[in-house]
């Protein structure tokens, strides 16, 4: 059965995807579904739900659950923090990282504490809610310390003396300002990823195949500036050489001699720096439009 042959009726072949039921990962991955044009309807407080035009069903679960869910087939697939996955050890397997939902995992000791390497965890006591990843951590640099496991809250450990440094999902660093912390060791950078189950059979693979491709065009697609010009003839070598395009840039004559129009692909990475030369070779009138969908 194709995607395009889909029927919501039929259950062949279909995937269950699980994510979080509620909160930013959740939105981003409603977002990340619709931008890859998969249709799913959620009412409020549904655990479930159907694509309507691909063959995907969804469950909405608390993402710490989401690893197990997947690891026992519940679910086939998952979208759920990378820190939910190293923390959980699950057997499942990472297939692709979503580039959304992106913070770190660090350690944070109070303001006025001199901090200048992980030794000074020495002894310490550590409140977290990755006692796994941070004992792994530990292990590797060969450092024995006392890891409080708390649920919540744990920036305000050091503050109650539970604690002499903790280790915890920084995004902006306003909540550890807010407590009297700095931040002074990242020991994971973490964002969504789309993981899956080890067992999947040849037609669910052939359907999570199909849909990776629509998850990479939409990111190469977010990772990246169509550009216009006007780029003067003498300069349009030099122009051209700098402009990376998909395969080449594609250009074509103006009206006016002695002119050409230049259209072109950028990463968004490159993009300022690249744009600095070609206002240095005379090119006039840049436009840079969105892209939608890239398909290589």
């Amino acid at each position: 059965m194709s995607v395009s042959e889909y029927n919501p009726s039929e259950t062949d072949g279909k995937l269950k995807l699980a994510i979080q039921k509620s909160g930013r990962l959740h939105d981003d991955s409603m977002k990340l579904l619709k931008e890859c044009g998969i249709d799913i309807s959620n009412g409020v407080n549904k655990l479930k739900a159907e694509a309507s035009n691909f063959p995907l069903e969804v469950y909405f679960l608390r993402d710490d659950d989401i690893p197990q869910y997947v690891e026992d087939g519940v679910a086939d697939i998952g979208f759920v923090g990378e820190n939910v996955v190293l923390e959980k050890k699950k057997k499942v397997d990472i297939v692709e990282k979503l580039g959304f939902s992106k913070c770190r995992l660090s350690f944070a000791v109070s303001k006025g504490v001199h901090y200048e390497n992980a030794s000074f965890l020495e002894g310490k006591k550590i409140a977290t809610s990755y006692p796994v990843i941070v004992q792994d951590f530990l292990d590797k640099e060969g450092i024995k310390a006392d890891i409080h496991e708390i649920s919540g809250s744990v920036e305000i450990a050091p503050g109650i003396g539970l604690a002499e440094a903790i280790c915890d999902l920084v995004s902006s660093g306003s909540t550890l300002f807010m407590n009297g912390l700095k931040e002074v060791e990242t020991i994971l950078q973490s964002q969504a990823v789309l993981i899956k189950n080890k067992n999947l059979n040849l037609e669910q693979q052939q359907v999570l195949d199909k849909m990776l491709f629509r998850i990479q065009s939409v990111k190469k697609a977010k990772n990246n500036k169509y550009v216009l010009l006007n780029a003067p003839n003498d300069n349009l070598d030099k122009i051209i050489s700098i402009l990376p395009g998909m395969k080449s840039p594609t250009v074509l004559p103006l009206a006016e001699k002695g002119w050409s129009s230049v259209h072109s692909v950028l990463k968004e990475s490159e993009f300022w720096d690249i744009i600095e030369q070609l206002k240095a070779l005379d090119a006039q009138g840049i436009l840079v439009v969105p892209i939608e969908k890239m398909i290589i």
